[in-house]
């Protein structure tokens, strides 16, 4: 078992702080600008989530395994939550199979540099939310 006891946690604690994301226009706006819809499949614990960011706003949805996404990125929940610390290395981990990616990949690196304020976010977030147990990094 990893860091996070269940999928519902994890759901809750991720699909929370994609929404802050979302309403921060310093990063919402070049993710929309991208036109991608993005699926999540994460494992242990389980959890699929969809960021579309193909309309006017960000729409975060969990459990879509019906939308057909433009990228498809596989990791397992633990490497998702040390990423959002900015302590992944998406380019390594790639190379290492820590995550998966299938989809224009030029194009999700090209968002590295509008997600980088996140990486700051994210501790805040947990720590704002309750979710203090999980600020690990």
């Amino acid at each position: 078992m990893g860091l996070f006891e269940s999928s519902e946690k994890f759901e809750e604690v991720l699909v929370g702080f994609f929404k802050l994301v979302a309403d921060t226009p310093e990063v919402a706006n070049k993710l929309l600008e991208s036109k991608l819809i993005i699926r999540f499949s994460y494992t242990d614990p389980d959890l699929v989530l969809v960021v579309d960011c193909s309309g006017d706003k960000i729409d975060i949805r969990p459990r879509d395994t019906e939308t057909k996404a433009i990228v498809e990125m596989s990791m397992n929940a633990d490497i998702a939550h040390k990423f959002w610390f900015g302590k992944v290395n998406l380019t390594m981990a790639l190379t290492r199979k820590q995550m998966i990616a299938k989809g224009p990949i030029p194009k999700i690196l090209k968002l590295l540099p509008a997600i980088k304020p996140t990486y700051e976010m994210y501790p805040k977030y947990l720590e704002e939310h309750g979710y203090s147990q999980y600020n690990v990094y």
